[in-house]
């Protein structure tokens, strides 16, 4: 098949310049030839992008979720003091399997009207511990072979996009206070520190979202992969 005079475009800099028609009403790919060159025509089909009702979102009982196989992977809440932040951790790790919450200090425990706001029941299916001092949870992890990650700016930190996980290795990360950060005792105690570079001019991210963007980053590695 020849390619039609209208397809090419000839200029000083270039002989030939083919250009691609898309049609959407077949999903195929047509390979044609001119003058050595290799064509890929490409021919989308549309795509039915209907929403997904409840039913058909096959979620998990909550018994079977309790009974299912969880990544390795602690999320530790230093003194968080927002209940809807407490919440949306909550649910977040429910939705990547995430092991364990340890809620520490002022950080509010379930059950809570104001937790249940943005955990829409997370918080009856991630298991949680209190304590009353950070540093006990940090002790307690080290004691279970967990390496802890504080999620703080600091120096020395490593770059979220620059972190290589090992399967098999259990993990636990720090998210602290919305002002304060994690406490420096923390900090220290941990075995490293993660950042998430940022380029405006905050250089600071909820507490929640900070969580989303790690929790997926540890699943993404440690369970889709």
């Amino acid at each position: 098949m020849a390619v039609p005079e209208s397809c090419l475009n000839a200029s000083s800099n270039r002989n030939h310049q083919i250009l691609i028609y898309v049609f959407f009403k077949y999903f195929s790919t047509v390979i044609h030839r001119y003058n050595g060159i290799v064509v890929n025509f490409v021919h989308l089909k549309r795509i039915n992008m209907k929403k997904l009702g409840v039913l058909e979102l096959n979620r998990m009982p909550l018994a079977d979720y309790r009974e299912a196989e969880k990544i390795p992977f602690v999320v530790v809440l230093d003194n968080v003091r927002s209940l809807h932040n407490v919440g949306s951790v909550f649910r977040t790790s429910d939705a990547y399997r995430v092991e364990r919450i340890f809620l520490c200090g002022v950080t509010a425990t379930p059950p809570s009207a104001e937790i249940h706001k943005t955990a829409l029941g997370a918080e009856d299916s991630v298991a949680w511990q209190y304590y009353k001092d950070t540093r006990d949870a940090i002790n307690q992890l080290h004691e279970e072979y967990y390496t802890v990650f504080s999620i703080e700016q600091v120096q020395g930190s490593t770059a979220l996009q620059e972190l290589r996980l090992e399967k098999g290795k259990k993990y636990a990360v720090v998210l602290g206070n919305e002002v304060k950060g994690v406490q420096q005792e923390v900090v220290d105690m941990s075995d490293a520190c993660i950042e998430l570079p940022q380029y405006g001019t905050k250089h600071s991210l909820n507490v929640s979202v900070t969580a989303g963007i790690v929790i997926w980053e540890f699943a993404r590695q440690l369970l889709i992969e």
